[in-house]
C-alpha cells in the first residue's frame, strides 16, 4: 500500500512538472511571438511620392528604400515619382529591411540620346536611366572602332521613341582593368583612386543608411569583377 502510495505521488509530480514546463515553453513562444512583432511596421503606400519624400517616410519607420535606376513611362504617374514598390503597401516587414521603389519617367516624348562611341555597360546604363528600352544589340567585328564600343544606334539620336537597337563592336581587346568591390569603404577615397586610374567616376546619390556612417558607399555599378576598359564611366552610391 505504501509503494502504491508513493507511486501515485510520484506520478503527480510528474504531470506537475510537465504541465509548468509545457505553460512556461507556451509563455515563452508568445513572448519572442511579441517581440518579434514589435519589431515589424506596416509597408506605408509610396505611391505618387517623391524620392526624397519616399526615404523621409522609410527612415521615420526605420526602414532602408532603394531607388532603382531604371524609371518607366506612365501616364498615371508624374515624372520623379514613385510608380511602384516592393513590398506592396500594408504588408508587415522587419525594421532595418531595404525596400525597392521605381519612379515614373512621365508621359514625355521621349527623346532617344547620341549613344554612338560609347562603350556598351555605358549605353545600357543611360537608356536604363533614361526610361528607355534596349531592343537589340547586333555585333560587328572590326579594327576600326575600340571592342564593345557602340558603332551606331537606331532610332537617330534626338528622335522621339522608346526602344533603341545598337550595333556594338566585338573586336577582341583584352581588358586592363577589373572593377573591384568597393562597397562599404569610403566614397571619397575609393572615387580619388579610380580616378587616377583615368576612370570617370560620380556620386549619383546619397542615401539614409541605418548603422553605417555618412560617406561609406553603399552601391556600385558596375559591380565588383565586371572587365573594364579606361573610356567606361562608374557611379557610385553613398551613405548619408
Amino acid at each position: 500500500m505504501a509503494l502504491g502510495t508513493r507511486v501515485l505521488g510520484a506520478g503527480k509530480l510528474l504531470v506537475l512538472c510537465g504541465a509548468l514546463l509545457g505553460t512556461y515553453l507556451l509563455f515563452a513562444a508568445i513572448s519572442m511571438r511579441l517581440a518579434l512583432r514589435s519589431r515589424e511596421v506596416e509597408v506605408p503606400n509610396f505611391t505618387n511620392k517623391t524620392a526624397n519624400e519616399a526615404m523621409a517616410m522609410a527612415t521615420d519607420l526605420g526602414i532602408g528604400l532603394q531607388v532603382d535606376d531604371v524609371r518607366r513611362i506612365d501616364a498615371t504617374i508624374a515624372e520623379g515619382h514613385v510608380l511602384a514598390q516592393d513590398p506592396a503597401p500594408g504588408t508587415r516587414t522587419r525594421q532595418q529591411r531595404t525596400l525597392r521603389v521605381w519612379l515614373s519617367a512621365g508621359t514625355r516624348a521621349a527623346k532617344i540620346p547620341a549613344l554612338k562611341g560609347e562603350t556598351e555597360r555605358t549605353a545600357e546604363l543611360r537608356l536604363s536611366q533614361d526610361g528607355l528600352e534596349l531592343a537589340s544589340v547586333s555585333e560587328i567585328r572590326t579594327d576600326a572602332f575600340p571592342a564593345d564600343v557602340v558603332v551606331s544606334q537606331t532610332p537617330s539620336p534626338e528622335t522621339p521613341g522608346t526602344r533603341v537597337a545598337l550595333l556594338v563592336n566585338r573586336a577582341e581587346q583584352t581588358a586592363n582593368f577589373v572593377m573591384p568591390d568597393i562597397i562599404g569603404t569610403s566614397g571619397e577615397r575609393a572615387a580619388a583612386i579610380l580616378r587616377t586610374q583615368g576612370f570617370r567616376v560620380a556620386v549619383v546619390n546619397t542615401t539614409p543608411y541605418p548603422g553605417i556612417p555618412p560617406g561609406i558607399v553603399i552601391r556600385q555599378t558596375p559591380q565588383s569583377g565586371f572587365q573594364m576598359a579606361p573610356s567606361d564611366a562608374i557611379s557610385i552610391e553613398v551613405s548619408r
